[in-house]
């Protein structure tokens, strides 16, 4: 996993929490990096799941919830320092749409070594579009708060209902019609 996504969760753990808590998380988890990170370094996703579980502990916030969180921190990231990647379009489904066969290959090329998730288009039309979200990593909340972010930054609502495909929600499916 990509330093990148270490040092924004840990800028928004700081933000939302405190410094404390990031010593906190950092030092109750057994980390190989120490807690180290790079914004371009590569980080096993074990170190992330460990910092997201300790400070769900410490919050009472679910794991889940506390993606969807980190999310609307990243989305803002994605519009401060990637801003390209939101102007090439004017639609969220299209912005969507095209996460595998466009926004990827533009990742890949900013991080070469990037492990991302894949996201198959089922079905698309002009208000709706079901794509299918494969990874080895449970971060589906992660992807779903983006989502609702994108349709947020177009000015547009959207019902996003997610089916989990593979019970380790490495599998889900995403079935997003605008309102």
């Amino acid at each position: 996993m990509k330093g990148i996504v270490f040092t924004e969760f840990l800028e928004l753990v700081e933000e939302k929490f405190g410094l404390v808590m990031v010593d906190t998380i950092i030092e109750e988890s057994n980390l190989p990096s120490n807690g180290i990170y790079t914004s371009v370094g590569t980080y096993d996703f074990a170190e992330m799941l460990q910092l997201l579980t300790s400070l769900s502990a410490h919050t009472n916030i679910s794991i889940d919830d506390l993606l969807e969180v980190y999310a609307d921190h990243f989305f803002e990231v994605i519009k401060r320092n990637y801003a390209f990647f939101l102007e090439m379009y004017t639609d969220p489904i299209e912005l969507l749409a095209s996460i595998e066969n466009h926004i990827h290959k533009e990742v890949i090329k900013i991080y070469p070594d990037a492990e991302l998730p894949t996201f198959e288009v089922v079905e698309k039309t002009q208000d709706s579009l079901v794509m299918i979200y494969r990874s080895s990593r449970a971060m589906y909340h992660f992807g779903l708060g983006l989502m609702n972010n994108t349709f947020d930054h177009f000015n547009t609502t959207a019902t996003i209902v997610t089916e989990i495909l593979k019970e380790d929600g490495t599998e889900v499916k995403f079935v997003i019609q605008k309102t």
